[in-house]
């Protein structure tokens, strides 16, 4: 604990968090004036406090958090030492260290993991094998890679004229340790047979394709359990598709490769794969469509965003946008997330005006936004929400970083940044072997995909890499 000054503040600690609360008779104390985050963290950790051991605390004054000593925050705001101060004390997000980069031979625009806590890991069942963490990546080579996490490339997808895309991957997810799926430029929908010998050696092999969208598909969303999936088009639409050969319907024959006179259709038609249509195929922006969601604990309900500024809530049980709500900007991704006592998720949407806003699809369509979170200085073109604090999520731009935002640092936003309330990032995470602080526009280092898993935050780039950080160092960075 830092040394007092002799000086002390009257602090009065509270917390949101149930299994962390004090009792009434512990929640006031006298504190040196000097101390900061460690120290306080210290205390609440202390056998007389909490007794928790080590859990690292952030500390929230009026919505943000406490980043100099009480004493200098007390200066800063004009108080004296004779304020009451009142703590709002969550568990820390701790700092996203750079711990590795795995080489492409072209832009990486999507990333996943299969893991224990991962939500394919999860669909996997007792056919996931502990130590089996896995990452997927995109490219715009038209080529997916399994890696492990050392960073060794298990499995390459087999190219276009063996059955793979033609064109540039946009998106692949993880269904389970055996099954998973990507879509891109080519407007197709691919499903995938994932399997590994007893030397880890990969194999990627295609099952199915799936037809029906007429634009680049440029988002895919994924759900093991259910074996479904949904698309976002440049075309518009949002698509509805079964990963089971039975239950998916016949395709439309005008969009099969043996329709099309290509001759890199042709040799991708030579391939002897299951086509199948999809589910449903929902025209529902009037712009090209960004991005689409499953509802985290509802998958009968999905989200779609588009460049259209719209937000839009669909029941899949009948394919009817049951709700819409605009906003002031084009939107470019989307994450649910998911409330603790609520039915309803909030819904992050990164904009083309460099900011992401969170919005409760419950709300009236006049109030679209709960929260603004600026910071990026470009586009923001992926979302993660965190796999264990409900109120953190990553965000990925075409400013060359991802940022890491905790919903619980809020201020009211000024009179230029309109109504509502603001956040700005807690961690700002590089990309690898740029200059930190260099110009950002056009120089190369644009991130096109995030995943924020317990094994760490993945994000891939115009910088050829899959970037790994992982949290860490959390002493050190109080």
């Amino acid at each position: 604990m830092e040394q007092p000054s002799g000086a002390q503040v009257k602090v009065t600690f509270t917390t949101t968090e149930t299994d962390i609360e004090l009792p009434e008779t512990k929640r006031q104390l006298l504190v040196p004036a000097e101390i900061r985050r460690y120290g306080l963290s210290r205390i609440l950790n202390s056998e007389s406090m909490l007794d928790t051991g080590a859990i690292p605390f952030d500390f929230l004054v009026n919505g943000s958090f406490l980043r100099t000593s009480l004493d200098d925050y007390l200066k800063t705001n004009g108080l004296s030492l004779e304020t009451n101060v009142t703590l709002q004390y969550v568990r820390s997000l701790i700092p996203p260290v750079y711990e590795a980069s795995f080489e492409h031979d072209d832009w990486v625009s999507s990333v996943d993991v299969l893991s224990q806590s991962s939500p394919a890991g999860r669909w996997s069942g007792d056919s996931f094998r502990p130590g089996q963490d896995r990452i997927l990546s995109a490219s715009y080579d038209g080529l997916l890679r399994v890696w492990n996490a050392s960073g060794q490339v298990l499995a390459t997808s087999p190219s276009g004229s063996h059955g793979g895309h033609i064109a540039s991957i946009k998106a692949a997810k993880f269904l389970s340790s055996t099954q998973l799926a990507s879509a891109g430029m080519d407007r197709t929908v691919r499903v995938w047979k994932y399997s590994e010998t007893d030397d880890f050696t990969g194999d990627l092999k295609p099952t199915l394709e799936l037809y029906g969208h007429t634009g680049s598909i440029d988002a895919l969303a994924a759900d093991g359990q259910t074996k479904r999936l949904l698309t976002a088009s440049a075309d518009g639409a949002i698509g509805f598709w079964s990963t089971s050969k039975s239950s998916a319907p016949e395709a439309d024959a005008s969009l099969l490769p043996g329709s099309h006179l290509s001759k890199r259709r042709k040799l991708a038609s030579s391939v002897t794969t299951a086509q199948r249509g999809p589910l449903a195929l929902l025209p529902i922006h009037t712009a090209p469509a960004s991005a689409a969601v499953f509802d985290p604990r509802d998958r009968t309900v999905a989200y779609s965003a588009g460049l259209d500024h719209t937000l839009r809530t669909i029941d899949l049980t009948t394919s009817l946008v049951v709700s819409t709500t605009s906003t002031s900007h084009p939107l470019l991704s989307l994450c649910a997330l998911s409330r603790s006592g609520s039915t309803s998720p909030l819904l992050a949407a990164g904009t083309s005006a460099r900011h992401v806003t969170i919005v409760d699809p419950r709300a009236s369509a006049t109030t679209t936004s709960v929260m603004t979170l600026r910071g990026h200085g470009n586009k923001v073109v992926s979302l993660s929400a965190s796999p264990d604090n409900e109120f953190a999520l990553a965000s990925g731009s075409h400013d060359g970083t991802v940022r890491i935002w905790d919903l619980r640092s809020v201020r009211p936003a000024t009179k230029d940044e309109g109504l509502g309330s603001v956040s700005e990032a807690v961690y700002v995470v590089e990309r690898e072997g740029r200059k930190k602080g260099a110009a950002i526009p056009g120089d190369g280092y644009k991130v096109f995909g995030i995943v924020w898993d317990k094994l760490g935050i993945f994000s891939g780039g115009e910088d050829r890499k899959v970037q790994v950080n992982k949290g860490r160092d959390v002493v050190a960075a109080a």
